[in-house]
């Protein structure tokens, strides 16, 4: 295995290195170790460090996991104050992986620990940089999460800490590295990343806003911190599970992979006051679900629209899975920290009906229909997409309560009305209307398919604005 071999997953939350004959992989575990050890018994390799950028938010890591069942140490930059054994590395601190080399770049802002890993061959040369939250690409990290937990710290301070970082750590180092960044676009921790997964530092210099290389100080502070959205409600949890440790997905999972007779989940979810999350398609929930449950299907961004939505990582929950699909739900539940699964239901919705219990649906109609009834109602239409999404195009007259907010924005949904609801491709819209149905509003009519098939069944929308010149 070349350097230039190095595996790295697009979303690496923490960067794990392999030792095998001097030679480095990395790999993306996430809290689920079992095949990246597999994977290092099968090459006759050992795994040796588990680098960590810095305390991570939106997943609970696998570090610990992963320490526990090999051996290997953990390896924090400067100022990381973690409760649990680790190295704490020291600014440009050498690290040998066999005939390679890993220098720990201490480089604070998004949070105070932050730290990019330099790739080093055996010849001396410098491959790339494993630059965690610090540098993406197309944007950089948002300096708002580490103030959650130190009293004094503001997001200025942060940002003015990620200038620095960046001017005087990282754009000094040499054009042709590989940047190998922690999360790709649709992430919340920045704002504007691309869908791309990795690049030439000397290219992001060129693109990225954050290093036009005119850009003082206190600009760069003013644009980093506009449009940045609040961050979702789960995030400091996440962070200080990582901090401070967790249970282990062997104890989750004997706990949570449990099979609940429709009885027994009826009474499971009364009297622990669980949250019942029914993980199957939007077509199926739209059809039938148990009442006030709440949808988030396994098929799309589900981790994060979880801890966006629920919140409150030790929330009970109860899960309607498709058959099979059950371990596979407990496991993502656990990578963002919801840990306090209590089963799900045995025999799925068909054996809650044969048992006698009711079901509910969500009145839906396709585009089509949509495009034929709309001005002859005149019922108001919600747009449950981000407001970039809806600024760029939308239907005329649409009112937007992004997803994200509609616990926030509950005021602004039509009351007493039969009202439309859209999402960009039926996915969210159907969570929405989960929500809604379980706060007692059941007026709403869900369109499939979302602006897309909106846009394709001919209705009218407001001229397209591309999306990166909006603010």
């Amino acid at each position: 295995m070349k350097i230039e071999q190095i595996y790295t997953g697009c979303m690496a939350h923490a960067a794990y290195y392999i030792e095998n004959n001097g030679e480095a992989a990395i790999f993306d575990p996430l809290r689920e170790v079992q095949s990246y050890i597999d994977k290092a018994t099968k090459d006759n390799a050992k795994i040796k460090y588990i680098f960590e950028t810095h305390f991570h938010a939106d997943f609970v890591s696998g570090h610990l996991d992963l320490s526990k069942k090999t051996g290997a140490q953990i390896v924090y930059g400067p100022t990381a104050k973690p409760n649990f054994e680790a190295i704490i590395a020291e600014d440009n601190q050498e690290f040998k992986i066999g005939n390679y080399t890993i220098k720990a770049i201490h480089t604070p802002g998004h949070t105070l620990e932050s730290t990019t890993y330099l790739l080093i061959d055996e010849n001396g040369k410098q491959h790339g940089i494993i630059t965690g939250d610090t540098l993406f690409i197309g944007d950089v990290g948002r300096p708002d999460l580490a103030q959650k937990l130190v009293s004094d710290l503001t997001q200025e301070k942060l940002a003015g800490m990620l200038y620095d970082s960046l001017r005087n750590k990282i754009m000094p180092l040499s054009d042709d590295l590989i940047v190998y960044p922690n999360h790709g676009a649709g992430s919340a921790c920045g704002k504007n990343m691309s869908k791309e997964t990795t690049d030439t530092l000397g290219n992001q210099k060129k693109v990225n806003y954050a290093l036009r290389a005119d850009m003082t100080k206190d600009e760069f502070i003013t644009e980093l911190l506009d449009g940045l959205s609040a961050p979702p409600a789960y995030f400091p949890q996440n962070v200080l599970m990582n901090i401070q440790g967790y249970d282990s997905l062997e104890t989750i999972m004997t706990k949570a992979n449990t099979a609940l007779e429709p009885n027994a989940f009826e009474a499971i979810a009364n009297d622990a006051e669980a949250l019942v999350l029914d993980v199957r398609h939007e077509n199926d929930f739209v059809k039938e679900h148990i009442p006030n449950s709440i949808f988030i299907g396994l098929h799309g961004n589900f981790a994060p629209w979880v801890g966006a939505l629920i919140m409150d990582v030790k929330h009970p929950i109860l899960l309607i899975a498709p058959e099979g699909k059950e371990e596979e739900a407990i496991t993502r539940l656990a990578r963002v920290g919801f840990d306090n699964c209590l089963g799900y239901l045995k025999g799925g919705m068909e054996a809650w009906k044969a048992a006698g219990f009711e079901t509910e649906t969500i009145a839906s109609i396709s585009p089509e229909q949509f495009a034929t009834e709309k001005d002859q109602t005149k019922h108001p239409i919600v747009d449950s997409r981000k407001p970039g999404e809806y600024k760029a195009e939308h239907v005329e007259n649409a009112i937007n309560i992004p997803l994200d907010f509609v616990n926030a924005q509950l005021s602004e949904v039509p009351k007493t009305e039969e009202f439309y609801l859209h999402c960009a491709g039926g996915y969210r819209s159907v969570i929405m209307a989960s929500i809604l149905k379980a706060r007692g509003y059941h007026n709403m009519i869900n369109v499939e398919k979302g602006i897309s098939g909106i846009r394709n069944a001919g209705v009218s929308l407001t001229q397209f604005v591309c999306p990166s010149t909006l603010k």
